[in-house]
């Protein structure tokens, strides 16, 4: 049974924390970063991301993580944020387009992700897992919330929101550029906290979400920490995440994006593709929205996968083979299969440079500018993986191609830090 902690989490001051609050590091690049820490100085990115200030130094460089703890600790020590006095849990609220999420902030055990009571469903890409263990060790922070499912039957959902009611004061507001509210409740009855801790006891397992990478990395400090001879006990053998009923999130699909056709020019690659996919224009497409809506009758019975190549979207479609594994029916197992590995050799979707992945919530546009600005040579935009299929597939210990899922919410970087020594 998985086993949840109270910690002393480190918050900005009720009037900074909309200043200070900044989206997931994963999700802007380092140009991105920097344009909202000069209209942000006290954004967080400047923790999460502090790259973006020192563009002329390699993103690997020691000097990297150096400035990241040394931006932590100045906001620590001018008072914008502070830690808690007493160990205690926190409710996450979001209100985004007329839906409400509410998850359960505390830490969890590393020892629960080693013995896979906390699962994965992802592999992690090697580069984004090296960088998070650096940074959590060089900052002794995990300062972005892990994002995990428990499977909820509403008594666990149910005391959750009976936790919070119309009149409760959040201890925290930020209204995020998309329109969302973020908010935190502080969670201090000691019989409150004793009836979360009894709830979540008789709980078997815990999914990963989002965070795979944070979520592997505090493993690797603490192990890294055990090889060294040191002390891996207390807060840094936990890290800190954020749980929601599996019954009350959202999943978007993960964007490819592709660097070059191999040896293939546009007509070949189309031609080679139709040897594993039916593939067809599919005309404009609506580049507000985040997924493509399928146009062949039937869209269960297939994988379908929209390509975007030299300014034309296309549908690629493939029948669903009959009594395929569930990790093996993904559509983003097949475009590995076929198409990233057997076409263009790209057997490593964790570390090949030429394999960039785009969130499923950015606009469909977003993907048709990095091809048209020749950033990229085509893209591949994914359809939405079902929630209890990422289920049973982490049940089965299989693991998807990493960047399978978007999960929403997606929550603000800043809001709650758990810190160690």
């Amino acid at each position: 049974m998985v086993r949840i902690y109270r910690f002393c989490g480190v918050r900005p001051e009720r009037s900074v924390a909309p200043a200070i609050a900044a989206v997931p590091y994963d999700v802007v690049t380092a140009d991105e970063a920097r344009a909202i820490i000069r209209k942000s100085p006290r954004s967080f990115l400047r923790i999460s991301r502090p790259d973006a200030e020192m563009p002329e130094i390699p993103a690997d460089d020691p000097r990297i993580y150096e400035r990241a703890r040394e931006n932590f600790n100045a906001l620590l020590s001018g008072g914008e944020m502070q830690g808690d006095p007493a160990p205690a849990m926190y409710l996450y609220r979001v209100r985004q387009d007329g839906n409400e999420f509410l998850g359960l902030c505390c830490c969890l055990d590393v020892d629960d992700y080693r013995t896979t009571k906390i699962r994965r469903h992802e592999q992690t890409r090697y580069d984004k897992e090296e960088d998070r263990t650096r940074h959590i060790g060089v900052t002794k922070t995990h300062n972005g919330p892990v994002v995990l499912l428990y499977q909820d039957t509403d008594d666990i959902f149910r005391f959750i929101k009976s936790l919070v009611t119309a009149t409760t004061v959040p201890d925290a507001e930020v209204k995020a550029d998309g329109g969302g509210v973020h908010q935190i409740f502080r969670i201090t009855d000691p019989a409150a906290l004793a009836r979360l801790e009894e709830l979540f006891a008789a709980v078997p397992s815990l999914y990963i979400a989002d965070g795979h990478h944070r979520a592997k990395a505090a493993v690797n400090v603490a192990d890294r920490r055990i090889a060294q001879g040191l002390s891996a006990e207390g807060e840094v053998a936990r890290f800190m995440g954020v749980m929601f009923a599996h019954n009350r999130v959202k999943i978007h699909g993960y964007s490819r994006l592709l660097t070059d056709l191999g040896t293939y020019t546009h007509e070949t690659f189309l031609d080679e593709l139709g040897k594993y996919f039916e593939v067809r224009p599919y005309g404009r497409v609506n580049g507000k929205e985040f997924n493509i809506p399928p146009r062949i009758k039937s869209p269960d019975k297939y994988h379908i996968v929209h390509m975007y190549l030299a300014g034309q979207w296309y549908e690629c479609t493939r029948p669903l083979e009959k009594g395929a594994a569930p990790l093996d029916s993904l559509d983003v197992a097949v475009l590995q299969r076929y198409v990233l590995e057997g076409m263009l050799g790209i057997t490593d979707p964790r570390g090949d440079a030429r394999l960039q992945y785009l969130g499923g919530a950015r606009p469909v546009a977003d993907l048709e500018k990095l091809v048209d600005a020749g950033t990229y040579r085509l893209a591949f935009a994914m359809q939405p993986v079902r929630v209890g299929t990422v289920l049973s597939i982490a049940d089965a210990g299989g693991v998807m191609p990493p960047k399978s899922t978007w999960f929403e919410p997606k929550l603000l970087s800043g809001l709650v830090v758990h810190t160690f020594e």
